[in-house]
């Protein structure tokens, strides 16, 4: 059922006084307006964005996020920094007073700065830059599973909650089926034993309501654990809208820039960069050494200053760094390779989705036309069962078709709006 939010509020705007003052009409129609902006703003979060939202809200990868962007922001830093490594201070003081005591000393202080290896800047700032892409693309991927993951929960609860409306309206008809059969019992026209089969079929809809009462309150528990979010807080999100929270079939159904896809492709280029950055890095970085001595020889001799400058450059490399650039260049080779599934894969998921939501859409309408044609002639019968053209055994059967086709055709709209958000999920988008 559609709900018109601020009735009052409408029901200003019909009423029409001829001697109300022109800026009261003004100031009417200025608030209606204001209502009905907020109205549309509050319809177009949907309850399943909301509760999507408040789950994200409490996973690991959102409450660590900011500091791993600080981390992200910092290793760029020091990839655009002039050394790869901070400059350090030597200070040194050589003196004879522990042996001859002759008044011998030498203070010597230098600055010691790394330098950076040829390339090797340019690909650091490189491989800063795509971990920063990779980190963004991987929280775009978490949010995307995490999607998924809310929608599934969402229809679960939502088809949970249609065979609850479905076994309640069963236990409805049921219920008047058997009020109608106890006045015929009492007038005579039936027997005894047709009262007993109006009440069984009364107690097994009960049961019914049972069941599926509990599998309601389970998918909503899970649905809860989830998102952290307390049930009375899901329903009143799922009643403010009015309908099962379902999406809108996506508009573009070309190949958009799917997250997952995209976070192993920023993985894949991360890895190519490290590996490259590696390759460049063949051993310890060199240094450059800048110094001043003082010098006195003995006590009373005159102090001498000299100066230092010098470069300290490593020889070649060492096995654990040929085994670093190995599994860089295995990791990027390797990622590579997953980039190339995961597209195949989401291509077919693509394809599937959208048959399944075709199906889907198929089933309905059959489903609705047979829930249709059943209501009517449920309706048909109930009234000759009450004039006695009918017995109950006949009237029964109409009425668990009826109920039967209602049940199906509800599941049918949750299957669809289900398969809909999964074509989307497909797709990549978020709800």
């Amino acid at each position: 059922m559609t709900r018109t939010p601020f009735p009052l509020v409408g029901a200003q705007l019909r009423t029409h006084h001829p001697r109300r003052p022109s800026w009261l009409k003004l100031a009417c129609i200025t608030a209606a307006a204001s209502h009905l902006c907020v109205a549309s703003a509050q319809a177009q979060t949907s309850p399943l964005r909301q509760v999507f939202d408040a789950a994200w809200a409490m996973q690991p990868e959102a409450v660590a996020l900011a500091t791993r962007q600080a981390a992200a922001s910092a290793e760029q830093q020091a990839a655009n920094a002039w050394t790869p490594w901070p400059a350090a201070v030597e200070l040194s003081n050589q003196t004879d007073r522990l042996n001859r005591n002759v008044g011998m000393q030498e203070l010597e202080l230098g600055v010691s700065v790394p330098l950076w290896l040829p390339g090797e800047r340019n690909r650091s700032q490189t491989l800063a830059a795509a971990q920063q892409r990779a980190l963004d693309s991987r929280t775009a991927a978490a949010r995307l599973k995490l999607a998924g993951a809310v929608r599934e929960a969402w229809w679960a609860w939502q088809r949970a909650a249609a065979e609850l409306d479905a076994a309640q309206a069963q236990l409805r008809t049921a219920r008047t089926t058997a009020t109608d059969a106890g006045k015929r019992v009492k007038a005579g026209e039936l027997a005894r034993a047709d009262q007993h089969q109006a009440d069984s079929a009364v107690a097994a809809a009960e049961g019914l309501v049972a069941q599926a009462s509990a599998a309601q309150a389970g998918a909503l528990q899970q649905l809860a654990a989830l998102t952290g979010l307390n049930t009375s807080r899901l329903i009143d999100a799922h009643q403010a809208i009015g309908d099962a929270g379902g999406e809108p079939p996506p508009a573009d159904t070309s190949e958009p820039g799917h997250a997952a896809l995209q976070a192993l492709q920023d993985s894949a280029a991360a890895s190519e960069a490290a590996a490259l950055l590696a390759a460049t890095q063949q051993g310890a970085s060199p240094e450059l050494k800048l110094a001043t001595t003082r010098t006195r020889s003995a006590a009373g001799e005159p102090t001498q200053q000299t100066w230092t400058l010098g470069v300290r450059w490593p020889f070649g490399g060492s096995a654990a760094q040929s085994a670093r650039q190995a599994n860089a260049r295995a990791d990027a080779l390797e990622q590579q390779a997953l980039v190339a599934l995961e597209r195949q894969r989401l291509s077919t998921e693509r394809a599937a989705a959208q048959a399944r939501t075709e199906a889907a859409r198929a089933q309905l309408a059959a489903a609705q036309r047979r829930a249709q044609l059943a209501v009517e002639t449920r309706g048909f019968f109930e009234k000759s069962f009450r004039l006695g053209e009918t017995d109950l055994p006949t009237r029964l059967r109409i009425e668990a078709d009826a109920a039967d086709a209602e049940r199906q055709a509800a599941r049918a709209r949750i299957d669809l709006a289900a398969a809909i958000s999964a074509w989307r999920q497909a797709l990549g988008l978020l709800p």
